[in-house]
Order: C-alpha cells, then sequence, then structure tokens
C-alpha cells in the first residue's frame, strides 16, 4: 500500500501500551561500550581517561554524579561504567530508599568494586543520606543497634564500591553529599546530527527502514533528546507501516509528527500551552511557576524538570526573579506581534 496522506484514519492507529516486549527493546537500543555511545564527547573523554586511570591503580572508580534533564542516557552511562570496569551493578533509585535499614541492606549485600545506580538521588531521605557519608569516604556502615540507654553503636567494613548517581536537579543535593562525589559531570541537549546517529543506529537494531532525510526530520523534532528520538522513532515507524510498505519516508515521518502534535522544533501541545499562556494570559509575563501550572493544570516538577530546560535552551522563555516571560524567539514563532515593554 502506497502512502496516501488524504486516506489516513486515525482509527487505524491505536496508541500501544508500554509492555515487556517494548521495555526489552528500550533495553538493547542502549550502547554497551563507551565506544558505541553517541554525543556527549567531553563527558566520554572525561569517563575513559577516570576509567583507565583506575584500572591501571587497581583501583575503584571515584563516586560519579551525573545530571542534566531527563533522558540524556544517564541510566545507560550508568551501566556502561559497570560494562567497562568489568563490574556488576546494583540499580535503585533515590525514592525507593525510605528508611536507613533500606540503604544498609543495599550496601551490606554489594561485592567488591559494584557500581550502585541510584537514580533521583535528590529525592533521597536526608535521614537516609547521613548513612551514606562514612559509606562513601572510609567504606564503613555505622549501626545503631537497640533503643534509648542501651543503644550502642556498631561500625561494618564494606567493600570498596563505586556510587553512580543521576540527577535532574543537582542544586537540591545538599552540600555534603555533592562533595563526595569525585567525578561530575553534566549531561548536555544533543545536537540533531548526534541525534540523526542515534535514530539511524536505532532504526538499524529494531529493523526499520529509513530514509535520510526522514531521520533528519525526527531528529530536528527530538528536543535535544535521546530517549524522545527513539520514542518518536517507534511512533513514525507505526505510521509507515499503516499507510506506507514499511519504510519511513520525510513525507510519511512529516506527517506523523504533525499528527502527533509534535512543531518543527520539537515543541508539543504542553510546551505550546505554557508558552501561549505566558504570552496571552499574562501579556508575556513575568509568571510565578505556581501561577503557571494552575493555569495549565501540570505540576511544578514536570514543568520545570521536562519542559522548561529545553524552552530556556531554545531561547524560548527566560527565567527573572518575579517569574518566566516569553522572549521575541517565542512571539515570532507563534506569528504573534512583539511590544517590548
Amino acid at each position: 500500500m502506497n502512502f496516501n496522506e488524504e486516506n489516513f484514519d486515525e482509527n487505524l492507529l491505536i496508541p500501544k501500551v508500554k509492555d515487556e516486549s517494548e521495555e526489552l527493546q528500550e533495553t538493547s537500543l542502549r550502547p554497551k561500550k563507551l565506544s558505541e555511545y553517541i554525543g556527549q564527547t567531553k563527558v566520554k573523554e572525561n569517563m575513559k581517561i577516570c576509567i583507565e586511570a583506575a584500572k591501571k591503580r587497581n583501583q575503584t572508580l571515584d563516586h560519579v554524579l551525573l545530571y542534566g534533564p531527563p533522558g540524556l542516557g544517564k541510566t545507560t552511562l550508568a551501566n556502561i561504567l559497570a560494562n567497562e570496569m568489568n563490574s556488576n551493578i546494583r540499580v535503585t533509585s533515590g525514592p525507593a530508599i525510605e528508611k536507613p535499614g533500606d540503604l544498609a541492606a543495599i550496601l551490606t549485600s554489594l561485592s567488591e568494586n559494584d557500581i550502585l545506580f541510584i537514580d533521583e538521588i535528590h529525592r533521597m531521605n536526608r535521614n537516609v543520606e547521613e548513612i551514606l557519608y562514612p559509606a562513601l569516604e572510609d567504606f564503613n556502615l555505622d549501626i545503631i543497634i537497640g533503643k534509648g540507654p542501651s543503644a550502642r553503636s556498631i561500625r561494618l567494613d564494606l567493600p570498596k564500591f563505586t556510587l553512580v548517581g543521576a540527577t535532574t536537579k543537582v542544586g537540591s543535593l545538599s552540600t555534603p553529599l555533592r562533595d563526595r562525589f569525585g567525578i561530575v559531570d553534566r549531561l548536555e541537549l544533543y545536537e540533531p546530527e548526534d541525534l540523526n546517529t542515534i535514530i539511524r543506529r536505532s532504526a538499524d537494531i529494531l529493523g526499520i527502514s529509513i530514509d535520510k532525510e526522514a531521520s533528519m526530520e525526527i531528529a530536528k523534532r527530538s528536543r535535544g533528546t535521546p530517549r524522545i528520538a527513539n520514542r518518536l522513532l517507534k511512533r513514525v515507524a507505526d505510521f509507515g507501516l499503516v499507510l506506507g510498505d514499511g519504510n519511513i519516508t520525510l513525507d510519511i515521518s512529516k506527517v506523523a509528527l504533525n499528527k502527533l502534535e509534535i512543531d518543527e522544533l520539537g515543541l508539543d501541545n504542553i510546551d505550546k500551552k505554557i508558552l501561549e499562556s505566558i504570552i496571552y494570559n499574562y501579556k508575556g509575563g513575568p509568571v510565578g511557576i505556581e501561577t503557571l501550572t494552575a493555569t495549565i493544570g501540570e505540576e511544578n516538577g514536570t514543568i520545570e524538570d521536562v519542559y522548561e530546560p529545553y524552552l530556556l535552551q531554545i531561547g524560548f522563555i527566560a527565567r527573572t526573579p518575579r517569574g518566566r516571560i516569553a522572549t521575541p524567539l517565542a512571539y515570532e514563532h507563534f506569528n504573534i506581534e512583539y511590544n517590548e515593554k
């Protein structure tokens, strides 16, 4: 069946429920070695040096803190570090470690040279966090046994391990915890050229046929984020399979992305709501984050972590002491006349 936009039937395309096979697909798309990791050149170069130095010293890798917007590959990098160091990796998240005992159980179950990956480490309870301090510095764990006057403290020796922490809000980490990381790297949003390479690699792994122009079109609309690029590739592939012969052409990619309400700069429906709310409801701003979230019906964290980083990066909004404002570039994008205040 040849592609024909006029014959498009939205009922033919049913949103997929994420199942185990799709999760396995996502895992298969992740590179296993630094040499396979695309983009983030400075981070890769630093990591390569640190890994080689640790191996030559026959020591564990220093504790690593990775921060930046979601979807840029922090989890992937943690797994790559484990592979490069020939170590096992234990994966958890800040919210999952509710009590000091939970963290103690994880730490005492580690083996020598293991990597402990804690995602969203900024959301870890402060009482739990304090257990980490001696563990990170001296590989010791202090445990209180008993209560009241009979309580006593014992110290357990831990195997030497590497903590890899990931966060989207590095400013939310306490200074004592942040200072205990020997390697701190920020992951930046990707350029379209790097995303294009990622998309073509993913398409090859998934057995998807895609034209060069089509992969670049998806890359340009992926908000500088590999996770979004891979997600859009799969959705556009659905359109190519239903509306065409399975090959993703430039025409199919444009129609699919437009139907998904993703414009030429990667702005989706929520991005547009944020910008139009600032421009129309609040005359370009400034507007506080609480007011903005109430207006569009999204949570503070979602706007600050998911949407704002990209809008700030492309210069469509600016933060001021009084709140967010829309820039002349945002007005131009929506073909709205900008009146300087």
